[in-house]
């Protein structure tokens, strides 16, 4: 698989996944704590992680790595977990399939930080897609 199309199937199957995490967290923060549970879920990522890195024969020495490297993973985990604590209060109130386009705004919010940080040119055609999932989003999220 080509780097040209290959992207495309990992970002289909992490959509695939994000899907069955709504699915599976708004069933399993019934009854429990939203930040206990996302706790749990964060543990369960390390072990397989771990597992995952070790049975691969991926392991590195992460103290090899330059420090920008460290800060802007450090940021991405401090986002991340940002993220997640909000997701689950909000699937723990609101109704999954709601919550869940919401939380894929940040597809409109990537590009407009990769246009204004990165320097990335989306075309129009591509703007006016990324415009069409922000109506979407709205029409899902707001009731009349």
């Amino acid at each position: 698989m080509d780097s040209q199309t290959g992207w495309f199937y990992w970002a289909f199957l992490s959509a695939i996944f994000a899907a069955l995490t709504a699915i599976f967290a708004k069933v399993g923060v019934e009854g429990v704590d939203s930040d206990l549970a996302t706790l749990i879920r964060t543990g369960v990522i390390i072990v397989v992680l771990s597992a995952f890195i070790a049975y691969t024969g991926k392991w590195a020495n992460p103290f090899g790595l330059t420090p920008k490297t460290w800060i802007f993973l450090t940021l991405s985990g401090l986002a991340t977990g940002a993220s997640w604590v909000c997701y689950f209060r909000a699937l723990k109130i609101g109704e999954a399939f709601k919550v869940a386009p919401v939380d894929k705004l940040s597809l409109v919010l990537v590009a407009i930080f990769a246009f204004t940080f990165l320097g990335e040119r989306p075309s129009v055609r591509e703007w006016l897609g990324i415009g069409m999932i922000a109506g979407g989003v709205l029409l899902l999220a707001f009731k009349r």
